[in-house]
Parts: C-alpha cells; structure tokens; sequence
C-alpha cells in the first residue's frame, strides 16, 4: 500500500502551517494518550462509585483491552518491519518533531492503534463519550502523520486494528468479568458480616477497592413476607 504521495501532501501542508498549529500538533501527538489515560481513570472511578457490576467490568476491561490491542499492534510492527516515512519518503517536508531511530518501525501506528482501542473500550463503557473520545483518536491518528512520523495507511490500519482488537477483548469478557465483580462483592458483603481475618480478608478488602461496593452496598436481596407463612 503506497500512500506516500497522500504523506507528502499533509507534511507540506504542515511545514506551511503557521508555528502555533505546528505546536499545537506537537504537544497533541506527544501527550494526548494521557488524555485517554485520564478518561478510562474517571469512568472506573465513576463506576466503582455507583455502577452496577456490568459496569464496573466494562470500566476495568476498557484500560486491559487497550493494553491488549498495543502488545497485539507491535508484534504486528515488529513482524512488517516498515521503514518510516521520515527516512524513506524522498522530497517529502522535514518532520515536525524528531525521526524515531532505526528499528522503531511505521506500520501500525502505535499511537493510533492505542487511541482507537480506548476510543471503542470507553464508547462500550459509557456511550455518550462518543462524540469526544471519536474524534479525540481521529485527531490522535491525523497527528502522526502530519508532524511527519507515519504514513497515513499506518494510522487508518492502526485505529481498525486498535478499535477491532479492544471490541473482541470487552464483548469477550464483559460476562466472567461481570461475574467476577459480584463475587468479590458478595465477599466484602460475607466479611462485613462475619469475622474474616488474614489475607483472605485483605484480599477482600482489595478487591473491594476496585470494583467498588456497589450502589447502596449493593444488599442481599430483600426478604418479603408470603401469606399464610409466620416470620420469626
């Protein structure tokens, strides 16, 4: 797939760009990941505070499919082995910001491979950060090839292969993670109840941590009174 001349196209364009577009790139394409760091953060939190136990797996899951999604795109990068445009591209602009050395190859784009993984886990998670987190990996990817480090097939397949690999992972998992997340409070629930000492119950108290106590401790079911039956 040659999209070279499509890279040398959005590199000139940005080596006419005025500086604080160019500064601006810069600082997106070096620090945005954090960005989504910060948001798969706050839907845990959010989560473990008041959700249920479908959310609070979908909010643990997002960061491990995102991490899933990376290891999957640079085995893939160590596998193809594709120079950089950077070096390989002749007659193209200088990149923005510093070629990345031999042997730190292009295809996919990690950066828009990560993106497009916590784009989808966090859309899965809570739907209505759609319009902030798609456009957030979109600008992610675009950046990438506009301060010159990667072609632009390398960031369309990277936020496809990100988004595929996070929307496997969660739909995968959501079920025994969910389950997982009422065991563990059930736990907390039991320990509250009884004396549990030891490790066992600081592992309880861990897992508490995580996965929250569920809205309104999330109790035992209600006991009602049937007709005809006496209560003690």
């Amino acid at each position: 797939m040659d999209t070279s001349g499509l890279y040398r196209a959005v590199t000139g364009f940005a080596d006419s760009a005025p500086v604080w577009v160019q500064r601006a790139f810069e600082l997106w394409t070096g620090y945005g990941l954090w960005l989504f760091g910060v948001l798969l953060a706050a839907v845990w939190w959010r989560a473990r505070g008041r959700g249920g136990a479908r959310a609070v797996a979908l909010a643990l899951l997002a960061p491990a499919a995102t991490a899933v999604a990376y290891v999957v795109s640079e085995v893939v990068k160590s596998t193809v082995e594709e120079e950089r445009p950077c070096r390989a591209v002749v007659g193209a602009a200088a990149p923005l910001i510093g070629c990345p050395p031999p042997g730190d190859w292009s295809f996919p784009s990690n950066h828009a491979a990560i993106a497009g993984a916590a784009a989808v886990a966090l859309v899965m998670a809570v739907r209505r950060l759609a319009p902030l987190v798609v456009p957030l990996a979109l600008l992610m990817a675009f950046s990438r090839v506009f301060v010159g480090v990667h072609y632009p097939h390398d960031v369309a397949l990277g936020l496809l292969l990100g988004g595929s690999v996070a929307a496997l992972v969660v739909l995968a998992l959501t079920g025994p993670a969910a389950s997982g997340v009422r065991a563990v409070r059930a736990g907390g629930t039991r320990m509250d109840r009884t004396r549990v000492g030891g490790i066992r119950a600081g592992g309880i108290r861990a897992g508490i941590r995580l996965t929250g106590p569920g809205p309104g401790g999330e109790p035992s079911p209600e006991v009602r009174n049937v007709p005809g039956c006496r209560m003690p």
